[in-house]
């Protein structure tokens, strides 16, 4: 989604492509879970950006904190530089999310399952 189409203040509309530009280098390198997890990231960050544009600035530096904290993702480099994983950004994304009121855009641990028939359900339960 480009910023154009969230319709958000100037300032916010930085973190957005921040946002967007950093995703578009995970899935060059990403595939899988951890691509999945990029993705909700993502779309939690932004609606956060935008929820917020209109919040008070010490509501909209703690979006700007996750924000940052999920784009400046250091990767490891030997030794001497710490691995900063998507599950701390997720942990990050999360508590602003919490702090903020709004349980509905933390990211969990697994994607939600669609909805399924009466058949696989009973296949799963039998698994377990």
């Amino acid at each position: 989604m480009t910023v154009d189409e969230w319709r958000v203040e100037p300032g916010s509309d930085v973190l957005i492509r921040k946002v967007d530009g950093h995703l578009a280098a995970l899935r060059a390198g990403l595939h899988g879970p951890e691509l999945e997890l990029a993705e909700r990231l993502a779309r939690c960050l932004r609606e956060m950006v935008v929820a917020t544009a209109q919040a008070s600035a010490a509501d909209r530096g703690q979006v700007r904190a996750a924000v940052h904290y999920f784009v400046l993702r250091r990767e490891s480099r030997g030794r001497l530089l710490s691995v900063r994983s998507l599950a701390a950004a997720q942990r990050v994304a999360n508590r602003v999310a919490r702090q903020l009121g709004r349980p509905d855009l933390v990211v969990d641990v697994r994607p939600e399952r669609p909805a399924s028939d009466g058949v696989r359900d009973a296949v799963d339960a039998a698994a377990c």
